[in-house]
């Protein structure tokens, strides 16, 4: 030892000074690193030298503690040395005593007789059975923590057996000689309780494993059986209570996805039923078992166990036991020990085993369903529930979630059993359901808010300096119509034409040519797209198109139908979202009632709200696609839904096609829309008609000879031949009003302004209609409150003249032409307001001389027609494009009909744009009409300057055929020549 610790010593003291070198290398690199200079320009000769000192002895204070550490340690290495050597030496000595120990054996020679005294061996066996009861606790723990419990048990009962040879147990125990000799026994008789209770608990918690094969489930009850001297009833309860506790631990399972969650409550269940016709299912008397489907393993395994079977036999203990010298002397007893049961282990009835697992299903069903339905709360999204439907879907239907599932459903409960069916579909409902009227709710609220936002931004006044762009657009159409923008086109319109583009893809023109405006356009983008991830969200819930052919309703290894509620889930969406529309028609129902009340004239800022309610109404069909996909249910991806039937009228006097539930549905979402949007146009025509013929009637009832002077307007005079009582003929001079009075055109051409503000070509028919409906009913009664007025014959009123008589007469006529709708539905009133008319003007005719009124009427007939033909077109939003260009009065009987305007083919002014349209889409009369004026203007002429800056200038090139040609015109492209018709 001590040659060794020279050298160790010596190898300390050299790391002593290499650490004391390392030091003095760092501190010479610091110094280095230091400012030489700046030191001594900072302090003087002593602090340097008092820095040196302080340096130096910090120095040696370190390498003296690495000398202390350094030499503690090399001590502590030399005790650790001698301990060890000092083990090695007693390990050889005890080696050694052991050879000497087996040399004398063998050479001790052997016994004369083998046979013992009686009192030796009873002696003999009672020690070997000591050191079995000994032996026995280290095989049982090492059973149990192998997982072996049926083992275990057998051991432990074994035990019992040992302390009843021994008399152990008995009262007078404690004063045994073998208690006294061997006190080390006493444990091992206060340890047999708990070794019992830890195989109980061990067994009893593989039963709630559901991982545990069929053979260790069967092996445990085996165990909990002979541990607590069960019957295979009690056992049977036992195990499918272990089940409802570990259906109730995964239940409340912190930390865990829903999705692994339910899918491990269905494997639970699902190995239930296999596992309890594994261990408990016996097959009846007469009836070849079925090698697929393996039974009984409680009762062959008890059979084996107890020593009934053949195979069983042989005893507890286990073989490296048997090869213990001392194994010898123990007893028969204890060799060919075997377990027993108290009462005999009868097979389980099916009746019982039928009404107790039903029992255990219908009891365990309540727990599921709450639990379940606690964890599809954090499921916020369809998506969601279709994930975890699936992923219990594929469980269920593989391999092994699915082998021979019917035959051990029918065996073991005498019915099919579908657990999705029966506990978790009815769930899924209620919460797709919640989700459902969630995400509608949420759609109905937002909406809401955007519609009172909308609605409070339109109903600023239009001289308001703080109105944006899209504000005020909304309170003037004409000002959208004809105003550019950069989407007017789509950027691919010069090379893809109408028919391929997509359903959705809608220009900035179309959008214009429907009076669609940007606030419209973007309410009703805003809940379109929310519309549309609702839509995506209850389609992934659904089947899909593409997995319809080819997966059948039902496939060959399908655990159940997971697309069986596809109908009720579409009817949900159905049902919501119409409950969506009809709360949005509810709210604009609200502001169409408060505004109703407060409507005042036509430039009130309120009417802008209700245009908008109108307009957003009649939108909401077409410019929403998915309410149209959500109502009728398509699960197409971007495909359009069906086409409309067209309706019984249409059809003819023939059978009207049937209409599927879901399309009428969807017709009356559209009727309910549209009732609500003429509403609303009827609140803005009565508002428009009552300030409007307001003025009128004022103007009209005017009773002062200024007045009449200041709504005359021009006369025309008309020379007649006469014929005399002589024979001879006398020309003569007559006036004739050829206009309406100012008041009367003011009127059309505001009602005109105010149709073309909110855009006219787009209104409904029947609001026009009842405009002009409501319109003439009022103007005929200004007419008779001027009746009356004169009628009442006051001496301070201005007489009626004849002059004044024909112009209110011919005024009259006029607005009864121009606001007379023509429609087979208004027949009937037509006929009640011409009697009203038919009095006014007897009344006025009154006034007028007969002899004049029969030479003034041809003449007043023609101008008549002569005006409505003029302002046919000035006037066109109020007479129609059906009524253009013709007569309208039934008794005009003028002999000369002058077109004033040229007539047209068609009623398209302008033709069409050159976009990408191929030319088979062109109608005949468009090409006709460019052959037409290609034609004509075959030598056109180059206008002079002067006339080039006037206005019309190209178009007069049409008209000037017999001039030279100079340069080709304009007119001679095909496309600019369509713009001329």
């Amino acid at each position: 030892m001590a040659a060794a610790a020279a050298p160790a010593a010596r190898a300390g003291a050299g790391v002593g000074v290499g650490a004391g070198v390392g030091v003095g290398a760092v501190a010479a690199m610091a110094a280095r690193g230091a400012e030489a200079e700046a030191l001594f320009e900072a302090h003087t000769t002593a602090e340097l030298r008092a820095a040196e000192r302080r340096l130096r002895a910090g120095i040696e204070q370190k390498r003296e503690e690495l000398r202390q550490m350094v030499g503690e340690r090399y001590r502590d290495l030399i005790e650790a040395a001698d301990t060890i050597a000092e083990m090695r030496r007693s390990a050889e000595r005890l080696l050694g005593a052991v050879r000497g120990l087996q040399r004398g054996g063998t050479a001790r020679p052997g016994p004369a007789s083998t046979a013992r005294p009686p009192a030796h061996q009873s002696f003999y066996g009672a020690a070997a059975q000591l050191k079995l009861l000994l032996e026995v606790p280290e095989q049982l723990w090492g059973a149990v923590e192998g997982g072996r419990y049926l083992p275990a048990a057998r051991l432990h009962l074994l035990g019992a057996h040992l302390r009843r040879q021994l008399q152990l147990d008995t009262p007078r125990a404690r004063s045994s000689p073998i208690l006294a000799r061997f006190p080390i026994l006493l444990r091992q008789v206060a340890a047999a309780s708990h070794l019992r209770s830890t195989i109980l608990q061990e067994s009893k918690a593989l039963l709630r494993c559901p991982t545990g094969s069929d053979q260790a489930v069967a092996e445990a009850l085996c165990a909990i059986m002979l541990l607590e001297d069960s019957s295979p009833r009690q056992a049977l309860a036992d195990f499918l209570l272990a089940r409802k506790l570990a259906i109730q631990q995964l239940l409340n399972q912190p930390h865990h996805g829903i999705k692994a969650q339910v899918c491990s409550l269905m494997e639970l269940l699902t190995t239930t039923l296999y596992q309890a016709h594994a261990v408990f299912y016996t097959v009846p008397e007469g009836m070849a078992p079925d090698p697929a489907l393996p039974c009984g393993l409680l009762f062959s395994t008890l059979e084996s166990t107890t020593g009934q079977n053949p195979a069983g036999r042989g005893g507890v203990l286990e073989e490296d036991l048997k090869l213990s010298s001392w194994f010898k002397y123990l007893p028969e007893s204890v060799v060919e020990f075997q377990p027993t049961l108290r009462t005999l282990a009868h097979p389980i009835s099916q009746e019982y085993l039928r009404e107790t697992l039903q029992q255990w299903i219908t009891m365990c069903s309540d727990d599921i369903r709450t639990g379940v339905r606690t964890l599809l709360v954090y499921v916020k999204s369809m998506k969601g529930l279709a994930g975890i439907r699936d992923a219990v879907w594929e469980l269920l239907s593989s391999e092994s979630g699915s082998h021979n599932w019917e035959a051990v459903c029918r065996r073991l409960l005498d019915r099919p059993v579908s657990f999705w069916e029966e506990l978790l579909q009815q769930l899924f409902l209620d919460r797709l359901q919640t989700l459902t009227k969630e995400g509608f709710d949420s759609i109905s609220s937002s909406s809401k808010q955007l519609l009172a936002l909308a609605l409070q931004e339109l109903e600023v006044k239009a001289g308001s300096c703080a109105l944006s762009k899209q504000i005020q657009l909304e309170h003037n159409v004409a000002l959208f119509l004809w105003s550019e923008s950069p989407g007017d086109l789509p950027g691919d319109a010069a090379w893809v034409s109408v028919g391929q583009r997509g359903p959705f893809a809608r220009s900035g023109l179309a959008m214009k040519a429907q009076a669609l405006t940007p606030c419209v356009q973007s309410f009703c983008s805003t809940l379109d797209s929310k519309l549309k991830a609702r839509l995506e969200d209850v389609l992934s819930y659904l089947p899909t198109d593409d997995s319809v052919p080819k997966e059948p309703a039902v496939p060959p290894r399908s655990a159940f139908d997971r697309f069986a509620d596809a109908g009720t889930v579409q009817g949900l969406l159905r049902d919501h979202c119409v409950a969506c529309v009809q709360h949005l028609l509810g709210c604009v129902r609200e502001q169409l009632q408060s505004a109703q009340s407060q409507l005042g004239s036509p430039g009130d800022a309120r009417l802008n709200a209700v245009l908008f309610m109108a307009r957003l109404c009649q939108a909401l069909p077409e410019l929403c696609p998915h309410l149209q996909r959500c109502v009728l249910g398509q699960a197409g991806g971007a495909e359009l839904a069906p086409k409309e039937p067209r309706s019984a009228k249409k059809l003819g006097k023939g059978k009207a096609q049937e209409v599927s539930p879901e399309l009428a549905k969807w017709q009356g979402v559209k009727a309910e829309l549209l009732q609500q949007s003429l509403l609303a146009y009827q609140l803005w025509s009565s508002a428009v008609t009552k300030g409007l013929v307001q003025g009128f009637t004022h103007t009209l009832l005017l009773d002062t000879a200024g007045s009449v002077l200041a709504t005359a307007t021009n006369w025309d005079e008309i020379e007649i031949q006469e014929e005399t009582e002589s024979g001879s003929s006398v020309t003569s001079k007559i006036r004739l009003p050829v206009q309406p009075s100012w008041h009367v055109q003011c009127l059309l051409f505001s009602l005109c302004q105010e149709v073309n503000r909110v855009g006219g070509h787009t209104l409904p028919k029947v609001t026009l209609q009842e405009l002009l409906r409501s319109c003439l009913a009022e103007v005929l009664a200004a007419y008779e409150k001027l009746v009356e007025q004169k009628q009442e014959k006051r001496p301070d009123s201005f007489p009626l003249t004849q002059s004044r008589a024909l112009q209110l007469l011919y005024d009259l006529r006029y607005l009864s032409i121009i606001l007379t709708a023509k429609s087979e539905d208004t027949k009937p009133s037509r006929i009640k307001q011409d009697s009203g008319i038919e009095k006014v003007i007897d009344f006025l005719e009154g006034h007028i001389d007969p002899f004049d009124l029969d030479v003034f009427t041809p003449h007043l007939n023609g101008n008549l027609n002569r005006l409505v033909q003029r302002t046919s077109v000035l006037f066109g939003l109020l007479t129609g494009t059906e009524n253009q260009y013709t007569s309208r009065g039934s008794t005009l009987s003028s002999q000369e009909l002058h077109n004033i305007l040229p007539l047209a083919s068609s009623q398209i002014r302008f033709g069409l744009l050159p976009l990408s349209m191929s030319s088979s889409r062109k109608s005949k009369s468009t090409a006709r009409s460019t052959e037409r004026v290609q034609g004509q203007a075959a030598a056109p002429v180059l206008p002079r300057e002067d006339e080039a800056a006037r206005p019309g200038s190209l178009f007069r090139q049409l008209l000037t055929e017999d001039e030279d040609t100079v340069a080709p015109s304009l007119f001679k492209l095909g496309w600019l020549s369509g713009m001329t018709k």
